[in-house]
């Protein structure tokens, strides 16, 4: 994780995939003579992620490059890419295993908290295909990559898309795979997590209070089984190698009632937290929530005396994931001068989801008197004196009426996902003379989707199966649906009474089916030429300027297509309706690349270069871009470095954010701050957002705290635009045993493409009453929620304000050699100066630097940092310890949730037995520290943020290895 230590690699030609190499710096004679004689002895030539131009095997680069070896790998032992990558202090959270509400089944990755969408992702230098059609998903989905094969991976934050096109304004993350491997090499590993629960925190004692069932004390769950093979062989001429692979991993499920900080959903606030849930209970519940309010018992109406359904227990911590991999890297010199290169991978992923049960969340429906399920009880508390059905146009009605009622007899919610992923790189490279060399190449990527979403409720039969009446011929009950012929499948559902049959839940239940794909199609050439040859470089330099033209054209292709159940928005539990999307977007870019030796060999400057790039690209929507960066490198002395870079980036809308059809949908938020008793807002300022003088005091807090928002995308979108500034430098010792480098970043996006957050836009409707948020929100003119039915507040895709990350990261590696072996350190951390958003144009920034929660989301620490240390014997042991640090982080806006740093503790032993063996055993979360749970997070999960705290516990693992 070093970004001076990279891995030499002789090359013949052009490659077009980022290699690492040592960062030791060649010795270099003052006398220009002797220096040219040096470079015409140098064959070694790489490319580093950031560029396209191939460099010396000394150069550091320009741009600040963090680098996780293949070593990391092994020490950490993640079966997952995003796991071990999600550690880095560059790197945030974005889809991972932990996900389940509204999880796509992918794995992303987000540089600097700018998101998955502004991260681009690379294999050997080359783009992936977007991961999946699904909403949240369209990111390179890291499941793609085998981790078995990673060589190391190389991040470049900020900007780069002069050398790499849009998506790239976050920066790059580039996985670089053994290609050139000879042998047959098995590995397999077993892990697990292990917990211990003493059931004595604020969530468990809460669940005491609730009356819920209390965590198990201890145990391993999360089981993961991971295989996989990998084998080369060259030709017998040597001019050619295939590596193949075949990976298998299997991992289980674990379910959040076996952590005491997950067994209920947590409310309140430190000091008075409580269990929360859901209103809608097992128990069955009717009301019109302006003063009418019963929940059933043992077959009677009892006033409601505001239980809740403890919805956690059953939701998934980790998902069950089932991933086969194939693939093969190949290359065959044809003839002196060009080579022939191939990649090709195939995919199967299968992700399974799980949420708490569906039901009828509350749909607005009439309910008969003559309704043979009710008790006399019931019937009396309806439709006797003074009854709710009396105050209605019909006295033998109880109008407008909302039912609520879990359904714990169908079970939880499951959304199978399944991925086949396809990918195919085809090209050549070589020389054209002595000045030039070419790449040429083709980059086919495919991914195809099914989903299969279990256990939901159709909300056309619920209220088919909820108006029942006598059938006269029979006396039984009926289904007015069924008596009329409307449908004459109808089942009658007795929610009144404590026995639900199979025949009601098997027609309430509605299966929905989608599909789906996303393909790529990317063309490329370019040339790298040497005008030294031609005599074109600086005076005081020997090394000519070196230039780089090409083209690419791209295309990329999504097509979603949900069932007539998910597109029509009968899915109870779906908060609205999930419509299909089909688009295409192509680029055709012309780019270039110069690196110019402006000194070498002089007193002051071993070498002083200059990198230049630039990129116009026209888009299918008529858009046009130019993206280019200067980067300047001063090497004082081999030991002293000086760097300094700016790049203009763009990022194009994609597929989804252009082309989405608007739709309602479900967004997380502590409380209507113009609901309940006593709102917190004043009359005047919710009479801004729809209250009426009559409703005020009497609109209903959602108890589930999920309100509906209107989503989707917009095709008048202009491309992102960011500025990204680095200055920094570099020391490394001339033995090689130290090096540091500092370097400052500062990344600004503007007009971010996003939305103005629901809960952000009643906020600033309350505080302001300017109309372009009020006309936003559209509350129900009877109950004036923003929950119930299709009321709403729009937000749909906009150009917004801006993001901006500005900080500091240090890497450091230092070496100590002892008689036996050594020992090693290496830190690799970050500072954050700035995290700023700016939601809307002109109005507040949020300054999220050190805070979480609202705006700010998920934590953003100012400080977070590794630190391994490893040590060596030189006999085949090595035991490496690594800490990780993540800075405290306040609430925003004062909020009462603190939380404080946290250090974990990793530990491995490997030993290697001969030449053949290999040996793993280690801890993570070597403590077993418990996660800070919060109430009130967004996009949290369990109580806590899976993705940025080790949730589940110590993890264990063992490997083996053996290779022959």
């Amino acid at each position: 994780m070093n970004n001076t230590t990279f891995r030499k690699s002789l090359l013949a030609a052009t490659i077009a995939g980022a290699i690492s190499f040592p960062a030791v710096a060649l010795a270099q004679d003052n006398q220009q003579s002797n220096n040219e004689e040096q470079a015409e002895e140098v064959e070694e030539r790489i490319q580093v992620t950031g560029s396209r131009i191939p460099q010396s095997a000394n150069v550091v680069s320009s741009s600040p490059i963090s680098q996780v070896t293949s070593e990391e790998f092994e020490f950490s032992c993640n079966v997952r890419a995003e796991d071990l990558v999600n550690d880095l202090p560059q790197v945030f959270a974005g889809q991972s295993s932990t996900d389940s509400n509204g999880a796509t089944g992918t794995a992303t990755i987000s540089l600097r908290g700018l998101g998955s969408f502004r991260t681009l992702v690379l294999m050997n230098g080359r783009r992936l295909v977007m991961g999946s059609p699904l909403a949240g998903g369209i990111a390179a989905d890291l499941n793609q990559i085998p981790s078995a094969l990673v060589e190391n991976v190389e991040l470049l934050t900020g900007g780069a898309s002069a050398t790499y096109g849009s998506d790239a304004v976050a920066g790059v993350v580039n996985f670089i795979m053994k290609d050139d491997f000879e042998g047959v090499k098995l590995d397999y590993q077993h892990s697990f997590y292990q917990y211990n629960n003493a059931n004595e925190n604020a969530v468990a004692q809460a669940s005491r209070e609730a009356g819920f069932e209390l965590a198990p004390g201890s145990g391993r769950d999360g089981h993961m089984n991971d295989f996989s093979a990998i084998f080369g062989v060259n030709s017998d001429d040597g001019r050619g190698n295939i590596t193949g692979y075949a990976t298998f991993r299997n991992i289980k499920a674990v379910t959040q009632d076996n952590r005491d900080y997950s067994i209920c959903a947590l409310a309140g606030s430190p000091g008075d937290y409580s269990c929360g849930g859901s209103g809608t209970i097992p128990d069955g519940r009717v009301t019109n929530f302006t003063g009418d309010d019963y929940f059933i018992e043992n077959g009677t109406f009892q006033e409601y005396d505001g239980r809740l359904y403890n919805y956690g227990p059953v939701n998934y911590f980790q998902r069950p994931d089932e991933r086969v991999t194939l693939g093969a890297f190949g290359r065959y010199e044809v003839s002196r001068d060009h080579e022939f290169f191939a990649e090709v991978g195939f995919v199967k992923d299968r992700s399974v989801s799980q949420i708490a049960e569906s039901g009828a969340f509350f749909p607005q429906v009439d309910l008969s008197c003559d309704n043979p399920f009710l008790s006399e009880q019931q019937r009396s508390v309806m439709c006797g004196p003074n009854g709710p059905a009396t105050a209605s146009g019909d006295p033998n009605v109880w109008e407008n009426v909302y039912v609520g009622k879990r359904n714990v007899e169908g079970g939880p919610r499951q959304n199978d996902i399944e991925h086949l992923s396809y990918r195919g790189v085809f090209g050549m490279r070589g020389f054209i003379n002595d000045a030039w060399s070419y790449d040429v190449s083709a980059n086919y990527g495919n991914v195809t989707l099914s989903s299969v979403y279990l256990n939901d409720f159709s909300i056309t039969n619920i209220g088919r199966a909820l108006d029942v009446t006598t059938d006269p011929e029979t006396g039984e009950a009926v289904c007015r649906a069924a008596l009329s012929g409307v449908d004459p499948n109808c089942v009658p559902w007795n929610i009144f009474g404590p026995d639900i049959s199979q025949e009601a839940l098997d027609y309430l239940t509605l299966p929905l089916y989608a599909k789906g794909e996303t393909n790529l199609r990317e063309y490329t050439a370019y040339a790298v030429g040497n005008l030294g040859e031609y005599g074109v470089k600086s005076p005081w330099a020997y090394t000519g300027v070196e230039l780089l033209i090409g083209a690419t054209s791209r295309s990329e292709k999504l097509v979603f297509q949900p069932d007539s159940g998910f597109t029509s928005g009968d899915g109870a539990g779906q908060g609205g309706p999930t419509i299909g999307v089909e688009g295409t977007l192509s680029a055709d870019e012309v780019f270039s690349e110069a690196k110019i030796y402006l000194v070498e060999g002089a007193d002051w400057a071993d070498t002083l270069s200059l990198d230049l790039g630039y990129r116009y690209s026209e888009y299918s929507t008529a858009k046009e871009t130019d993206t280019y960066k200067i980067a300047m490198g001063w090497d004082i002395t081999q030991e002293w470095k000086v760097r300094g870079s700016f790049q203009r980036a763009s990022r194009h809308a994609n597929i989804r954010e252009l082309f989405s059809a608007q739709s309602l949908g479900l967004y997380d938020m502590d409380s209507d701050p113009c609901a309940g008793a006593n709102p917190e807002a004043s009359l005047e300022a919710c009479q801004l957002t729809g209250v009426t003088p009559d409703q005020y005091g009497n609109i209903p807090q959602s108890p589930a705290n999920q309100y509906n928002a209107i989503f989707g995308g917009n095709p008048d979108l202009d491309p992102e635009v960011s500025d990204t500034y680095s200055a920094g430098f570099v020391y490394r010792t001339s033995d090689g045993d130290f090096d540091i480098s500092l370097d400052y970043f500062d990344i600004k996006v503007e007009d971010a493409i996003g939305i103005v957050a629901a809960e952000t836009t009643l906020d600033l409707c309350l505080d302001t009453g300017d109309a372009q948020f009020c006309d936003l929100i559209n509350r129900g003119p009877d109950t004036g929620s923003l929950w119930l039915g299709t009321d709403n507040i729009v937000a749909t895709n906009v150009n917004i304000g801006f993001e901006q990350r500005s900080g500091i990261d240090v890497n450091s590696t230092y070496t100590y050699r002892l008689d036996q072996g050594s020992i090693r350190l290496n830190l690799v951390g970050t500072y954050f100066t700035k995290f700023d958003t700016q939601p809307v144009v002109g109005l507040r920034t949020y300054e999220c630097a050190g805070y979480w929660g609202s705006v700010c989301g998920s934590p953003n620490p100012d400080w977070q940092h590794n630190l391994r240390a490893t040590w060596e014997n030189g006999d085949g042991l090595a035991i490496s310890a690594n800490w990780r640090y993540l800075g405290a982080v306040d609430q925003l806006d004062d909020g009462p949730q603190e939380i404080g740093s946290e250090s974990y503790l990793d530990l491995t032993g490997r030993y290697k037995y001969g030449d053949h063996m290999t040996f793993s055993v280690g801890v993570n979360n070597l403590l077993e520290n418990d996660p800070p749970y919060l109430t009130g997070a967004p996009g949290s999960n369990g109580n806590t943020y899976p993705g940025h705290f080790d949730a589940l516990g110590r993890y264990v693992f063992a490997s083996v290895s053996y290779t022959f």
